[in-house]
């Protein structure tokens, strides 16, 4: 596949470009910081902008790709807007070139949760929601854009990150979340956004990744 990876110099987006090259894809990583790539990175082409909420000078990038994967989100507790202003740049950017396939990384409490979750998984969630809730306000004003949206989108959404390895053993549950799913590393959830990118089982829909 032709592929287009925004946020790539994130935890999940360095991730998906790895792993999408090593696949195999054409792979272009959309970057403010070029030295932010972890180096040598070998058989992917590296497209350095200065602003990604210029939805002009992003086409360039998203024309003629099968599939958009964008890892963009804040990097601290105060979001100020960064998913939701910038997934909407992707999105126009991708409408005007006729690009329709895009995944993006979410957080699982943007969506529903197992109504028979444990009670202590119901009472953390509570306490993280308190501290994180800008970030999880900005990502569900992402999803409302992309539901707004004409592309074919898929939000995948898992719950606390981890540096662990690569498995490629974890669950996925297509518009709701795995029971007791606490957590999953960024390479496994950049494995599970390959793997839903040509899903048509997850196309305009939330899905949910954890262990």
């Amino acid at each position: 596949m032709r592929i287009t990876v925004f946020g790539a110099t994130g935890g999940v987006g360095r991730e998906l470009v790895r792993q999408a090259v090593a696949a195999g894809h054409e792979v272009t990583a959309v970057v403010r910081d070029p030295s932010r790539l972890p180096a040598p990175l070998s058989g992917a082409r590296v497209c350095a902008m200065a602003r990604l909420d210029d939805p002009e000078a992003l086409r360039e990038a998203v024309e003629g790709r099968d599939v958009v994967l964008s890892g963009l989100g804040s990097r601290g507790r105060k979001a100020d807007g960064v998913a939701e202003r910038l997934t909407g740049s992707v999105l126009a950017a991708m409408e005007a070139a006729g690009t329709r396939r895009l995944v993006v990384v979410s957080a699982a409490p943007v969506g529903p949760r197992p109504a028979d979750d444990p009670l202590p998984d119901r009472l953390a969630r509570k306490v993280v929601g308190a501290v994180l809730k800008e970030i999880y306000a900005d990502l569900t004003r992402m999803e409302a854009e992309l539901a707004r949206s004409a592309t074919d989108w898929t939000s995948v959404r898992p719950p606390k990150l981890t540096d662990g390895p690569l498995t490629g053993t974890y669950r996925t549950v297509v518009g709701g979340f795995p029971r007791s799913g606490r957590t999953i590393s960024r390479a496994d959830v950049a494995h599970a956004m390959l793997a839903l990118a040509d899903d048509p089982a997850a196309v305009k829909q939330g899905v949910g990744v954890a262990y």
